[in-house]
């Protein structure tokens, strides 16, 4: 053990975390209709109103290379006041104020800015990028206890209109994950763009038999006011209201375009968590426990920066409500080529996402492709082209 953490261990507050300041960089996203805005009056180049997409699918691909991996964990004895230390909350709390001003920022430049259509779409796409990353802040924010943060995570989730996430990734995904019958994983041999819309309608499916139960064992029906998919739901009604009676129907195209490529952004990252692994049944029934291996991780600083850990995604689910700065790398987890923004890339186009990702999940389970969580529709070609598994050595007399 090196000398800082035999520091750490006596003293945590002589421990430093080298990413502190770096995590305001997260700011980033929510500042990008700003920053857009900016280019294209210093420039005059329309294709600025483009530069979110620019910023996720090139920028951040290419930083990842170019800054590379940092693997070190704060150690076990900082945990506890690591997450005491609010400074990091308040990282995550200042985006959703941003997050708001952007999009108010960005309905003004729709509907009295001097844009062409293309304009116009680019921004679209632009805010698409705020909406989605601002799932991930509610993601961070919806595990804690606090009821402060939960609903702030409700309010971060209003400009997607996905709140039904809320529901269905705490109490659905987090006990279903890595086995077929959780919508939010990715089976070996299954695109992204089939994957799309199994997990959008399985997670809106599941969340609201999720509520509809929870909301049973108090004696409630779940048309009410306590049902939170309602109530999450009830926040992007009254937003896009209040949007569309400041600025004209104007906006309404460019609110739903924003909306949906967003909740897709969410999607193409819940497609490449936990693709093709699997949960062996126990002799029970019963799955086994959820372990380090049932999630693909990554290292990359760039894009761990920019979404708050959520590649360290092992440690994640062994300690869902653990402070994203307290999140721990796990050298038994199968790990990730790249960052999620250049694994986002390759996840929308199927043939190179197959290339890269089949061979990786076949050395993880050591040639046995039968180990894998396989989709039922492609399990006689993935069979086919990857044989049966390797066989074992006869004992020795």
């Amino acid at each position: 053990m090196g000398t800082v953490a035999v520091d750490a261990e006596l003293n945590p507050a002589t421990w430093r975390d080298g990413k502190r300041y770096a995590w305001l960089l997260g700011l980033i996203v929510p500042l990008l209709p700003f920053t857009a805005w900016f280019w294209v009056w210093l420039t005059g180049l329309g294709v600025f109103w483009w530069f979110g997409p620019i910023l996720v699918f090139g920028i951040f691909s290419l930083l990842d290379v170019a800054v590379g991996m940092d693997a070190e964990n704060p150690p076990d004895s900082v945990i506890k006041w690591l997450e005491q230390d609010r400074y990091y909350r308040w990282c995550t709390y200042v985006f959703i104020p941003v997050q708001y001003a952007g999009l108010v920022f960005a309905c003004w430049l729709w509907a009295h800015g001097d844009l062409s259509t293309v304009d116009k779409l680019g921004l679209a796409l632009t805010m698409a990028m705020v909406s989605g990353i601002a799932i991930n802040t509610a993601h961070e924010l919806g595990h804690k206890r606090a009821s402060l943060e939960r609903w702030l995570s409700k309010v971060a989730l209003a400009q997607s209109g996905y709140g039904h996430f809320f529901i269905e990734h705490n109490r659905g995904h987090h006990v279903r994950v890595a086995t077929p019958e959780d919508p939010a994983s990715a089976r070996l041999g299954e695109s992204f763009w089939a994957f799309l819309p199994r997990t959008v309608w399985g997670s809106l499916r599941s969340s609201w038999e999720l509520e509809s139960e929870r909301l049973a064992r108090t004696g409630s029906g779940p048309w009410t006011y306590k049902n939170d998919i309602l109530n999450a739901w009830a926040m992007t009604v009254v937003l896009y209201a209040v949007l569309i009676g400041a600025f004209g129907w104007v906006v309404l195209p460019y609110l739903l375009i924003q909306s949906l490529v967003g909740a897709s952004l969410l999607e193409v990252v819940n497609y490449l968590e936990h693709y093709g692994l699997l949960r062996q049944r126990r002799e029970d029934g019963r799955y086994e426990r959820t372990r380090p291996e049932h999630s693909w991780n990554s290292n990359n600083v760039a894009s761990n920066v920019l979404l708050y850990h959520l590649q360290r995604h092992s440690d994640h689910h062994a300690n869902p409500t653990r402070r994203y700065q307290a999140l721990r790398h796990m050298d038994d987890a199968p790990q990730l080529p790249t960052g999620y923004a250049g694994m986002i890339v390759l996840a929308l186009v199927p043939p190179v996402w197959r290339r890269v990702m089949d061979r990786r999940l076949l050395a993880h389970y050591g040639g046995d492709v039968t180990r894998a969580n396989i989709a039922p529709r492609a399990r006689g070609r993935v069979l086919k082209r990857y044989g049966p598994p390797p066989a074992q050595p006869a004992p020795s007399a």
